[in-house]
């Protein structure tokens, strides 16, 4: 069956009910009948390879939503095949794959009834040697902050009080004070001072102050006022800074996916304090978090308002004719705050700007 009919019979599955039917997927020029994964790979990219959007990943797969939540079924060594012995073509996995580093322990197809268990049986963990959805280097250092912090989580939050014989200054190696640190075993603790303050530019709700990363601390004494040990600094520490229970690291392996509604909102911050272009691969900050349903993995589209124009034919010059936005890119959402997402910028065309629109595409 040739390539040019290919697109007419791959359907889209809805993920999520109440929804309209996906359009209609297409493959990418070029597509391959088959495709070995190699150490590197993302989902994001071999999805690229098949589609003309890579985002639709899970229809030509017919992945449920806990299936995409948990991929931790494509390793290096994998061979993935265009399959049209079904009703409508789909991707697998090849049975006669290289089984690279960790691909048996991924199989989610394994029948229990048929493994052969015996006392040499070597366990691992599902993610171990998994791709990973997008690029890790991108986004590691986000991953491991605690990025945004509510009023009240602010509050709340340990404070130093004070450095080794009243300084004013500290770093890596250093001894500190502090209050309010509640005893947790074996927690890390991040250090962090609040930066921007993130409001919604619609509403004006002020969505919460991001963290400002400073460096890492460790608990040596715990009391009324608690003995700290700073063991990294990347920026000057000080009194009135702030400790965090340092996040627990997160998979990348979510499989690009649309949110199951529509879910719309704007671009509010780039990275550090830029105001102006944002490019590609590059850490955006939007107005929605888990509270509109916003889930690692939600891939949304960017847009950008074009101005408006006068018509040939007006009869005054106030008379305007509002152009459609311009879609020029795709976002993936890496991680979720109760009201505001960090996405990472994918295929775009042009600059992203603050106040650029996301939605669900």
């Amino acid at each position: 069956m040739g390539k040019s009919i290919i697109s007419l019979l791959l359907l889209g599955i809805v993920l999520g009910s109440g929804t309209a039917p996906a359009d209609e997927i297409k493959l990418a020029e070029n597509a391959p009948d088959r495709y070995v994964v190699v150490k590197g790979d993302t989902l994001w990219g071999i999805s690229a390879k098949f589609l003309k959007d890579p985002w639709r990943w899970p229809d030509i797969w017919g992945l449920n939503k806990e299936e995409i939540k948990n991929p931790h079924w494509i390793y290096p060594g994998d061979v993935l095949v265009l399959d049209f012995s079904g009703r409508t073509p789909h991707l697998r996995k090849d049975g006669s794959s290289a089984g690279g580093d960790g691909s048996n322990g991924g199989d989610l197809e394994w029948k229990l009834m048929d493994a052969k268990l015996s006392p040499n049986m070597r366990r691992q963990t599902l993610a171990s040697g998994a791709i990973s959805s997008i690029p890790p280097s991108a986004i590691q250092s986000f991953l491991i902050r605690p990025l945004v912090v509510g009023e009240q989580e602010l509050s709340a939050a340990p404070t130093l009080v004070a450095g080794p014989e009243n300084r004013v200054v500290l770093s890596a190696g250093d001894t500190a004070f502090a209050k309010g640190v509640v005893w947790e075993e074996q927690a890390g603790w991040n250090v962090y001072r609040p930066g921007r303050t993130l409001t919604d530019p619609d509403t004006k709700e002020v969505l919460g102050r991001e963290a400002v990363y400073l460096g890492d601390a460790q608990i040596t004494e715990f009391g009324e006022v608690s003995t700290v040990k700073l063991t990294k600094a990347v920026q000057e520490i000080a009194p009135g800074d702030r400790l965090a229970k340092t996040p627990s690291v997160q998979s990348l392996s979510y499989v690009p996916h649309a949110p199951g509604s529509l879910i719309k909102g704007r671009i509010i911050a780039g990275p550090n304090d830029s105001v102006s272009e944002i490019g590609s691969r590059e850490v955006v900050i939007i107005n929605r978090g888990s509270r509109e349903g916003m889930e690692i993995g939600h891939v949304l589209a960017l847009y950008h308002d074009r101005p408006s124009v006068t018509p040939a034919n007006a009869i005054g010059p106030k008379e305007k004719i509002k152009l459609p936005a311009e879609r020029y890119g795709m976002l993936f959402v890496f991680r979720v705050f109760e009201k505001v997402s960090y996405g990472l910028v994918l295929n775009s065309t042009r600059p992203v700007n603050l106040l650029d629109v996301v939605q669900t595409p």
